[in-house]
């Protein structure tokens, strides 16, 4: 069985080392995506927070691994890799498929009998009790490449190369696999507070369906919309409302979070 720091350096990406950081923010990327996308979010909370972002496997550096089309077994492993960090507080931040994992993250850090995350954020998912019958893991090639277009968060170059859609599409299958058959514990619920972030023309998130992340939670909920599709926090101007929003719940600047159920329109 992998040691800790083994298992922590195949997992986990750290862009900007903060040794001296009062909170460690853990990031876990969209369907297809990799620990890279979060660089950015990494340069500008660094040296206040510590930014770790997950790198799954079949992706990058972890190319020649074998892909997890299993979400909970994806949460098992990046638990594992993540679990000894437990010496200062730790929050985590999912987008879209990320958002589903850092949430099954937190429910076995709190099975484990570890300190609760300082908080958890979700963005571009809807709650998991809000459920749609999807199927796009299964669809051709073309249809997948056309989902991809619709969602923008893939670099247009890339679908249009066939080395680097050979490259990029076994990933991609699998993710949208393990987010599509994923089922959650209705019997489970977080202790901790959640900020739920969404764009409000997300073609596969309502807002009422974001919010509905306060009923997966004892603790207090906050919900920002931002205008902007399913990567609103991909556009300039909202990566910046998105980076404020870190920075002020993370440093110690708003560290209460605002009243269960407050929405807030960016």
């Amino acid at each position: 069985m992998p040691q800790p720091a083994e298992q922590f350096t195949k997992w986990v990406r750290r862009s900007h080392p903060a040794p001296q950081a009062r909170t460690r923010l853990v990031c876990l990327p969209h369907a297809g995506g990799s620990a890279s996308f979060y660089f950015p979010v990494s340069r500008a909370l660094a040296p206040s927070v510590e930014v770790l972002a997950v790198q799954y496997p079949g992706r990058q550096d972890r190319r020649h691994e074998p892909n997890i089309p299993d979400l909970h077994v994806m949460a098992d492993r990046i638990f594992d890799a993540v679990r000894h960090l437990d010496d200062k507080p730790l929050a985590l931040f999912g987008h879209s498929m990320g958002a589903v994992l850092a949430y099954e993250v937190a429910l076995r850090m709190q099975d484990a009998g570890l300190p609760a995350p300082a908080r958890v954020f979700t963005s571009g998912r809807r709650a998991p009790s809000c459920v749609r019958d999807e199927r796009i893991h299964a669809a051709t090639d073309q249809q997948l490449v056309a989902e991809l277009r619709k969602l923008s968060g893939t670099d247009s170059t890339m679908l249009t190369d066939p080395e680097l859609l050979e490259m990029i599409m076994p990933a991609i299958r699998s993710d949208y696999r393990a987010v599509e058959t994923y089922a959650h514990d209705p019997g489970r619920k977080l202790d901790c507070p959640v900020t739920v972030l969404t764009g409000d023309s997300d073609p596969r998130v309502t807002v009422g369906e974001a919010a509905a992340w306060e009923h997966h939670t004892s603790g207090p909920t906050d919900l920002h919309v931002y205008p902007g599709g399913h990567f609103y926090l991909a556009e300039p101007r909202e990566s910046v409302r998105v980076i404020e929003l870190l920075r002020e719940l993370l440093a110690g600047q708003g560290a209460d979070a605002p009243a269960r159920g407050r929405a807030v329109v960016a």
